[in-house]
């Protein structure tokens, strides 16, 4: 799927790609995904980025401007890049969710592109990233745990050389019984963000949302450095939350909300640690 208008007037630029409207192909693409389901087969839509498809092309040696390249790609990427899966959605909503998966990827090989430069821990000898993020798992459970029942919503922040920040979210149901409720996915990015916060200078933030049983949210934050999560003041929490990241200028509170400082992690059970220290 082409995602914008964008996207889709690179592709004008190859007589062979036979649409010249944005909407009527994705008219077009609507009616071939419910023409396949209804045929029962199982459809995964993935992105179609001109910029790497040119760049695909490039590195095969194959002509770009023809059909037969497109679905070599398209089948290439299939496998690898981003996709969500068809469900007769509308396709509106699968564009966004499309572009969420898009974003997440894209955060997750830019963090992990940071653990892999980092090379090896000293103590284990082993890829530093595995230690780091062992370390950013048991963080995310202990605050979690801390935080107590109720649905919780994690926002990690990590400013980058390469580029726009780094942002991970992931949204967790903790139920009053202690059993806890989280797509693996969003928590696998989140916490590859907080363990390449551990091999840089760079700024990064973390903010947990509460939502109690009665509707109230809390919220709480916590600066990231090598050696973990530094809870924030409640004033510095107040300044995160009511300021816009791309500007800088002051944006009002959320009627009805929170601010509270960070609190103190629990430090790790015995054994819970990566290497059991």
């Amino acid at each position: 799927m082409l995602l914008d208008d964008h996207d889709f007037a690179a592709m004008t630029g190859y007589p062979s790609f036979p649409f010249s409207d944005y909407g009527l192909y994705l008219h077009h693409l609507d009616g071939l995904l419910r023409s396949l389901d209804a045929q029962g087969t199982t459809v995964a839509v993935t992105l179609f980025d001109p910029e790497r498809f040119a760049d695909h092309c490039a590195d095969t040696r194959r002509a770009p401007d023809s059909s037969a390249s497109r679905i070599q790609y398209t089948a290439a990427v299939s496998t690898t890049g981003p996709a969500v899966r068809y469900a007769r959605q509308p396709l509106a909503l699968l564009r966004t969710r499309l572009a969420e998966e898009s974003a997440r990827r894209a955060t997750w090989d830019r963090a992990g592109d940071i653990l892999i430069a980092a090379g090896q821990c000293p103590d284990c000898q082993e890829p530093v990233a595995h230690c780091a993020f062992d370390l950013a798992s048991h963080t995310l459970l202990r605050i979690v745990e801390a935080a107590g029942p109720g649905a919780h919503h994690l926002v990690c922040s990590l400013h980058a050389d390469d580029g726009d920040p780094l942002l991970a979210a992931v949204r967790v149901v903790a139920d009053p019984d202690g059993e806890i409720h989280v797509s693996d996915d969003e928590a696998l990015v989140l916490c590859t963000v907080m363990a390449a916060a551990r091999f840089t200078a760079r700024p990064g933030g973390l903010v947990l949302r509460t939502t109690d049983s009665e509707g109230t949210d809390t919220v709480h934050g916590w600066s990231l450095h090598p050696d973990g999560p530094h809870p924030l003041t409640e004033a510095e929490v107040f300044n995160a939350y009511c300021t816009d990241p791309g500007t800088g200028d002051p944006v009002p509170p959320e009627p009805g909300v929170r601010y509270r400082a960070g609190f103190p992690l629990p430090p790790p059970l015995p054994g819970d640690e990566p290497g059991g220290r």
